[in-house]
């Protein structure tokens, strides 16, 4: 018996570890206008996804840091990366950024996903961007329903 109470003891500490080492690495993913809404977590990585708005996208010289703004076309979030881009980052492009959330409201990217070809969208960013359209255009017609 106090083999099997110590077998059990050693299964449920290890499972124990696992589950907060998961809980710990798990990435949650947010739109624009979850993180104006300050759904987003301040202290943990998470994942921003959208589309890159057209004309935002910024590149300082002389360094590989690029400033763009990330939109789900109720909401923007700026976004700063380092580094390399993907060959198939462009604006108006769905993208797909790996980060925090910095102080000022400015996404700090430390990986930047860009869609493959025009037929993919992360699940995330088309359900987002699917709702956020549906939402506006119920929006607008109700306006417009009201304003006659």
């Amino acid at each position: 018996m106090v083999l099997v109470a110590g077998i059990l003891a050693g299964v449920s500490t290890a499972v124990a570890f696992a589950m907060q080492a998961f809980r710990h690495n798990v990435e949650g993913f947010f739109d624009p206008s979850q993180i104006v809404a300050r759904e987003a977590p301040v202290d943990r990585r998470f994942r921003l996804g959208g589309m890159v708005n057209k004309g935002s996208v910024q590149r300082t010289p002389g360094s590989l840091e690029v400033r763009f703004v990330v939109t789900d076309f109720a909401h923007e979030v700026p976004v700063v990366y380092s580094g390399i881009l993907p060959d198939l980052f462009r604006e108006g492009q769905g993208v797909v950024a790996k980060g925090r959330l910095g102080p000022d409201g400015t996404f700090v990217a430390e990986e930047v996903l860009a869609k493959h070809d025009e037929k993919y969208m992360p699940p995330e960013v088309a359900r987002s961007l699917k709702n956020d359209k549906e939402g506006g255009a119920a929006s607008s017609a109700a306006a417009g329903e009201g304003g006659g």
